[in-house]
């Protein structure tokens, strides 16, 4: 039995995911926009979402356009943008009751779907530009979240590692931007920026909830008309690691955070893909694993230690919190667990722990319908096409030689340690 049955519709220049489930009680409608990372255009693309949904032409304030969903049940509006390898994704999600359940027989999906045209394809805007008091709100929040970052030294020395890591890669870009490009962003040229993301960037339009196909094809058919575009696609070339780059940064800290990236050489869709999650399972994932056994219990050189991949980009980062003295000492028990990996030194019931693991995480993931977009994107993103049945099967099916050889792909390639003013270097 399929885990999650997705039907994919080529429509008016974007693409159409239905995904029928009787799990929820509520459907859920995600729009998603998908472009390359870049310098120039990054921190618009940040604010953009933001703008759309703080208002529109028919709810010119975000009071009138709250009270609107309040109307439809309680539907609730969410929009973000992130980053998924080296492209900026912006995604605007809606839930909404669904009209089975309710005594009142009333069409809250074509409500629906007519509110997410509302706020995409009629802005608040006027003579080729958006709201002026609208641009300026979202521009202090905007600044607010890009400030967060550097606030919060987890974040920051995550965000540094990548920067450094990935020096004139596309994916040292931050997600939200640049602070200091914030307050150029004009009405005008963002609305100039708006039209061209929908006249330019990959579409898509996922649908999850008990519905019936022909009837959601119908309303989007009826509501959403988009000229034809070409795909663009990042140019990622692979990197060449010739030295271990190694950086310390002083701020006023108490606690240091090390941080270690590395090149997997593997990505979502490739063959040593599935082998891959489980040898991140087992190196530092999750709670059994090497990482935390071994450098946060066993030596207790850390308050925590764990490790994630990116696996459109191909990396993995290790994060961990650690006494500014433990350098040294962490950096070198974090390289003998990957050596320990690469040399086949873990057992069966690691592995079986892990795939356990991985897949009930997995399942979790698809308990909500934002999660089911989340796992069902990957595909988008890759431009591959792997069903999740496909992809557990794949995962069950990696051996200990498949996963010995994920791990010697794997090479380190930035160490970064974020220290104290006094700790000197």
């Amino acid at each position: 039995m399929a885990v999650i049955s997705e039907s994919v519709k080529n429509m008016k220049g974007y693409n159409l995911h239905i995904v029928k489930t009787d799990k929820f009680k509520t459907n859920t409608i995600v729009w998603r926009m998908k472009a390359p990372l870049e310098k120039e255009s990054a921190t618009k693309r940040a604010l953009l979402p933001y703008v759309l949904q703080s208002s529109s032409g028919k709810f010119p304030t975000t009071a009138k356009l709250r009270a609107y969903l309040d109307e439809l049940y309680g539907a609730s509006l969410f929009v973000d943008i992130s980053k998924k390898g080296e492209y900026q994704v912006i995604s605007f999600s809606i839930e909404v009751a669904n009209e089975k359940f309710l005594s009142d027989q009333s069409p809250l999906l074509r409500k629906t779907f007519e509110f997410l045209k509302e706020i995409l394809l009629h802005p608040h805007a006027e003579g080729g530009a958006f709201d002026h008091d609208t641009i300026e709100k979202e521009r202090r929040t905007l600044k607010q979240r890009i400030q967060s970052v550097y606030d919060d030294k987890m974040r920051y020395s995550n965000f540094r590692l990548v920067q450094e890591m990935c020096e004139g890669e596309p994916y040292a870009l931050h997600v939200n931007g640049e602070i200091d490009e914030v307050d150029n962003i004009d009405g005008q040229g963002l609305f100039d920026y708006y039209k061209q993301a929908l006249e330019e960037d990959e579409l898509d339009l996922y649908v999850i909830g008990d519905i019936q196909e022909d009837e959601v094809q119908s309303i989007s058919d009826s509501l959403f008309t988009f000229p034809d575009r070409r795909t663009k696609k990042t140019a990622d070339a692979p990197v060449n690691i010739t030295e271990v780059k190694e950086v310390k940064e002083q701020q006023d800290v108490k606690q240091g955070k090390l941080n270690i990236g590395y090149r997997t050489n593997v990505k979502y869709g490739d063959e040593d893909y599935f082998a891959l999650q489980v040898f991140n399972g087992i190196f530092g994932g999750f709670s059994h694993s090497k990482l935390f056994r071994n450098v946060r219990e066993k030596a207790s050189l850390a308050y925590y230690a764990a490790s994630r991949l990116e696996s459109h980009k191909g990396l993995m980062m290790v994060m961990s919190g650690i006494e500014f003295k433990n350098y040294e000492l962490a950096v070198k028990i974090i390289k003998e667990q990957m050596q320990a990996m690469q040399n086949g030194d873990f057992s069966d019931e690691e592995i079986e722990q892990t795939k356990a693991v991985i897949e009930n995480q997995l399942l979790e993931t698809l308990d909500t319908a934002r999660g089911m977009v989340e796992v069902l994107y990957h595909n988008v993103v890759s431009g591959k096409t792997i069903g999740l049945d496909a992809w557990l099967q794949g995962m069950r099916e990696a051996s200990k030689q498949d996963i010995v050889a994920a791990a010697n792909k794997v090479q380190l390639d930035t160490i970064y340690f974020l220290t104290g003013l006094e700790a000197g270097q």
